[in-house]
């Protein structure tokens, strides 16, 4: 089940989902729009020829930040990591689901490469995975409109919810992260 509009704005006056801050009609019938924020992360590809998984990659992410009214432009085939405006929260009983605009994907704009899914209990800017598989350029404004969230309750509330353990890698993030996917081969908790 997905919650609808009426049980989103439910939801919201409860504090069950938060969305801080929330554009004016940005509930839509069973998900609730996201905005594009100004900061992205981009691969150095002059400095770096491979990425290995066991091996931290911030280094090989430059922070671009781009002013309120200029484009941030994504090259056809090119990967960013962007974030949105929004931070949202999720309750212990609910998680959610992040998915592109249709008027964004019939441009050749995916938001998301797999990471779509948030965990209950986590509250933080949602990292956006952008890729543009058009042929051409892209240009992408902050504050547009990039992403929807719907929302999906669970059976029960989560005995071990999102932030409550040290493998929680991205919790309550504020700005793109680059993977932390290197933190597998450590040691467990």
């Amino acid at each position: 089940m997905i919650l609808s509009d009426r049980d989103i704005k439910q939801a919201l006056k409860t504090g069950r989902i938060t969305v801080e801050p929330l554009f004016p009609n940005a509930i839509q019938p069973a998900s609730l729009d996201l905005h594009l924020g100004r900061v992205f992360l981009i691969f150095n590809t002059t400095k770096f020829t491979e990425i290995d998984v066991k091996k931290p990659v911030a280094d090989l992410m430059e922070r671009v930040e781009i002013g309120e009214h200029e484009p941030f432009i994504l090259h056809s085939g090119q990967f960013a990591l962007g974030i949105t405006v929004e931070r949202t929260g999720f309750g212990n009983d609910i998680a959610g689901r992040l998915e592109g605009k249709s008027s964004l994907g019939r441009i050749g704009l995916l938001i998301h490469a797999t990471a779509g899914y948030i965990d209950p209990g986590n509250a933080l800017y949602p990292t956006l995975e952008l890729h543009n598989v058009s042929p051409l350029p892209i240009k992408l404004y902050s504050n547009m409109p990039i992403a929807q969230m719907s929302y999906i309750p669970l059976s029960s509330a989560a005995e071990r919810p999102y932030g409550t353990s040290k493998r929680n890698k991205y919790y309550q993030d504020t700005e793109p992260q680059p993977s932390k996917f290197y933190l597998n081969f450590g040691d467990s908790e």
